[in-house]
């Protein structure tokens, strides 16, 4: 849900989140890499001006996540969040049929969740779309909700006023910059750190 003005943001717990993971270790999703020198220059100002209303614990690579697929696993389980390796298989597969060529996305304003500040992700040949339905189409996406194209900068530290970073975000002057998608990866990242690195299964290499 987009901040709406006069609302409290959420604050992030800096915590482990058992109830979550139940002792699983990595979190397994399709992404973009965002590698670009002058764009995460630009992404790293963005998160210098509202620093002050960020976790500082943050040490995820820049992304545009594509599509959640849950926890990798080899044996039955109890829990719904679970990625086989057939699913791994199939999605390798799937994504391979598209024949994808390299295409380009645009960044463009500043705006945020109650619990994230991000860039919008503007996608003129709905490449993302193609992407997200073929992958569905082997398994039902984790925790799905409306998908967003975005970029996150970084989780809110306290409940602040859903003013004061309105307000900030009229005060940056927001560039419209070109992104060049040349891969795409599926990787993942451990569950019992907040905010931890993301590490590579696959990168499929488009064209």
């Amino acid at each position: 849900m987009l901040l709406q003005t006069s609302t409290q943001l959420v604050k992030t717990e800096i915590r482990d989140y058992p109830e979550w993971h139940h002792g699983r270790t990595n979190y397994a999703l399709w992404y973009i890499e965002i590698d670009q020198p002058e764009l995460v220059e630009y992404l790293d100002a963005i998160k210098t001006h509202f620093s002050d209303f960020l976790l500082r614990s943050n040490q995820r690579q820049y992304h545009i996540t594509l599509f959640i697929c849950g926890f990798p696993n080899t044996h039955l389980s109890p829990y719904n969040d679970d990625f086989s390796a057939e699913q791994l298989s199939l999605h390798l597969k799937s994504i391979n049929q598209l024949q994808l060529e390299p295409f380009e996305l645009e960044l463009t304003a500043i705006d945020s969740f109650s619990s994230a500040l991000f860039i919008q992700i503007i996608d003129q040949e709905k490449n993302l779309e193609k992407i997200r339905s073929q992958l569905a189409v082997v398994s039902n996406e984790i925790a799905a909700l409306q998908y967003c194209p975005h970029i996150t900068i970084g989780l809110y530290s306290d409940a602040w006023s859903s003013d004061l970073v309105l307000e900030r975000i009229k005060r940056f002057e927001a560039k419209r910059i070109k992104i060049q998608v040349n891969q795409l990866t599926l990787g993942y990242y451990k569950a019992q750190i907040l905010q931890g690195l993301l590490y590579p299964y696959h990168q499929l290499v488009l064209g």
